[in-house]
């Protein structure tokens, strides 16, 4: 079994939000450093963003940001991690999947949900097989889960699409779930 070594995590960029929201955020970076799991992520020192970044970086784990020029002033890039600053969203996006075994998705607004959409968009074209874990605490995500029950039960997609996606509410059993659907090609 291949081993993750790199997980993209998506996540909202905002401080404003619950602080249920940024405590699992700082849980996910501790327990990504933990496992020795390079972090993936926007590059921002705000919001989840920041909070997953900092954690994993002071619990000593490996973190690359990855942003946009346009962000930088809005983002405020987090500057004491590696870091690669890209012209723009396409770039940032394939360089962040490029860069990844697989995906976790925190709460997050509008950005969020377009990132793990369009990652899953990928897969259902069999442009990539890499895992997607979707990480909350009280049920964030659960709304998703429905309108993805009800795209598939409609026949717009396969009933083995529902294997791409996992709800987990700890960092610990969304990263086991992850390793669980990693797939090996040409091995």
């Amino acid at each position: 079994m291949k081993k993750l070594k790199s997980i993209c995590v998506y996540c909202g960029a905002s401080d404003a939000v619950s602080p249920g929201y940024i405590a699992l955020a700082v849980e996910l970076g501790r327990e990504l450093a933990k496992r020795d799991i390079r972090l993936v992520y926007g590059g921002g020192g705000v919001g989840l963003m920041g909070a997953c970044a900092r954690a994993a970086h002071e619990s000593a784990g490996e973190v690359l940001g990855i942003m946009p020029r346009f962000l930088l002033q809005k983002e405020r890039i987090f500057e004491d991690v590696e870091h690669r600053i890209v012209e723009d969203m396409h770039t940032r996006k394939q360089m962040m999947f490029d860069e990844s075994d697989a995906f976790i998705v925190l709460p997050g607004g509008i950005g969020t949900l377009e990132e793990a959409v369009e990652i899953l968009s990928w897969a259902r074209l069999g442009l990539h097989q890499k895992p997607m874990a979707f990480l909350d605490e009280d049920g964030f995500w659960e709304p998703f889960f429905d309108l993805m029950e009800k795209i598939i039960d409609g026949g717009f997609t396969p009933e083995s699409f529902r294997s791409l996606l996992v709800h987990s509410d700890s960092p610990q059993t969304a990263i086991a779930a992850l390793d669980d659907r990693v797939v090996v090609i040409d091995a």
